[in-house]
């Protein structure tokens, strides 16, 4: 009976190193960032067991094999409708800035969807402001309404929306709503999603979570999007999931959230449908296709937009690539908002690279923050920043939640996307790359305010920090490229 033992102890040994000797070689064999395979490693080493578990849940982008191939077959038709919007009167390459030209090369390589102008931008930074905004343009559909939110969360402002909603539906107009299953997931246990069902909402959840899910599909893929389209001629995107910040996280400690919105008429309207027409069918193998911008949506302003897609299934890597472009290319001031920063190696070397030539870069993000590893692990990168000249503002007005970066005043990002390698890599996410100076000198009002609420972390101050913090920030940074 010993020597039994003792021989299943054995094949039990061998066979675990196997196991780990074969998640490590597969690991390595990715070639996924330095970083990121490093702390994967680490894991996997320290944790036994639990690190090759986790692994295997979380450590590879896996959109699950019913999603991939509709995804796959999807890819012919939504290039065509991508394709044709190039031969658009609203595709004019020639009026694009320096910026907006090599950002555009890059998303015409990477997403074949083409920059387009005569659109017409607002930008909108309150709660009531934008809650109000889409519920009086709900109120005046008559055709569609598309909704997609990562979280949407009951109370005040937002049930007014649900209203508007339930309103519209009433009249005729075909309402469809699509919800990230784990955001949402109180929503989805209140009585609202049924009360729409029933008035012929079609709400749907995204990216199901269930511990049967996860042998099949990466559990952590995230909706992230926020989009608005109503009647393929108004949108909506930014930063804020549809919640009345004074209802939502009142006890997590770190204030109201405080966001942006843009809303958007013109021929990029469209896009922002077919995205969320991909989304939809995705989920639900339906296809609800937009029709193409029309003439009669071409504006006379000249607000040139590239719209920016990332997920499962698109270039992983472009957003990042549209990002290390922009800072490379930045000559005077850059201003970056967002609350959850952890940047991958190349994103750092590109802002002290920025600083130490002469470009004033700084940094906002909140003072408070709802993930405390993530807190952690963001203060890990404050010493090279500060020793380069970057300036760090930590606002203190709630928790800053815009996602902007701003160059020179005359272009900027703005979305969904926040500076850390789960937006950048992994979920799905929208941004706009803005070329217009004047849409661009309100954002950086909007900043200045913020930077004006905010406390800058002075270098000899944060040199003095005790060691203890130090060690916590190190230990945090070690698993940075996993956050």
């Amino acid at each position: 009976m010993d020597k039994l033992t003792q021989l299943l102890a054995i094949v039990g040994v061998i066979a675990y190193w196997l196991i780990l000797a074969a998640i490590g070689i597969r690991i390595v064999i990715k070639r996924r960032s330095i970083g990121v395979s490093f702390a994967w490693l680490l894991i996997i080493y320290f944790l036994p067991f639990v690190g090759i578990f986790a692994y295997m849940l979380f450590g590879e982008l896996n959109l699950g094999k019913t999603r991939a191939s509709r995804a796959k077959a999807m890819f012919e038709p939504y290039a065509e409708w991508f394709n044709k919007l190039y031969s658009h009167s609203s595709h004019q390459p020639q009026n694009q800035s320096n910026y907006a030209t090599t950002i555009s090369n890059l998303c015409n390589s990477q997403l074949h969807i083409p920059s387009l102008v005569s659109n017409e931008l607002a930008l909108q930074n309150t709660p009531d402001q934008i809650l109000r905004s889409i519920i009086s343009d709900i109120e005046q559909a008559q055709e569609q309404i598309h909704m997609a939110f990562y979280i949407w969360h009951t109370g005040g402002l937002a049930d007014e929306v649900v209203q508007a909603l339930l309103d519209a539906a009433q009249r005729g107009v075909k309402v469809r709503v699509l919800l990230d299953a784990a955001g949402s997931r109180p929503f989805f246990k209140s009585a609202l999603p049924k009360k729409m069902q029933q008035a012929g909402i079609d709400i749907r959840p995204a990216l199901q979570v269930s511990p049967l899910r996860m042998f099949f599909r990466r559990l952590d893929l995230r909706l992230h999007r926020k989009v608005v389209v109503i009647d393929n001629v108004i949108g909506y995107t930014g930063s804020m999931n549809l919640v009345d910040p004074q209802y939502f996280k009142q006890d997590s400690g770190v204030g109201q959230w405080v966001d942006v919105m843009v809303r958007v008429t013109g021929p990029v309207v469209p896009v922002l449908n077919c995205i969320f027409a991909w989304d939809w069918e995705v989920e639900t193998s339906e296809r609800v296709k937009p029709e193409h911008p029309t003439l009669a949506q071409c504006s006379p302003t000249t607000s040139l937009v590239q719209t920016i897609p990332s997920g499962p299934g698109m270039p992983e890597d472009v957003i990042h690539q549209v990002l290390l472009q922009s800072l490379y290319q930045a000559q005077k001031r850059v201003v970056i908002t967002t609350p959850y920063f952890v940047p991958s190696d190349n994103l750092i070397d590109a802002l002290v690279t920025a600083s130490l030539r002469g470009v004033d870069v700084n940094i906002i993000i909140p003072k408070d923050n709802d993930s405390i590893m993530v807190k952690w692990a963001s203060s890990s990168f404050f010493s090279e920043l500060l020793d380069a000249g970057v300036k760090i503002h930590q606002f203190a007005g709630g928790l800053l939640h815009t996602k902007s970066v701003l160059m020179d005043d005359e272009h900027c990002l703005i979305g969904t996307v926040n500076i850390d390698m789960r937006s950048l890599w992994l979920n799905f996410e929208l941004t706009l790359a803005v070329d217009d100076v004047q849409f661009c000198q309100k954002l950086a009002q909007l900043q200045q305010q913020y930077i004006e609420q905010s406390q800058t972390v002075d270098i000899d101050e944060w040199r003095s920090r005790p060691v203890y913090k130090r060690f916590v920030e190190q230990f945090f940074y070690l698993f940075s490229p996993l956050l």
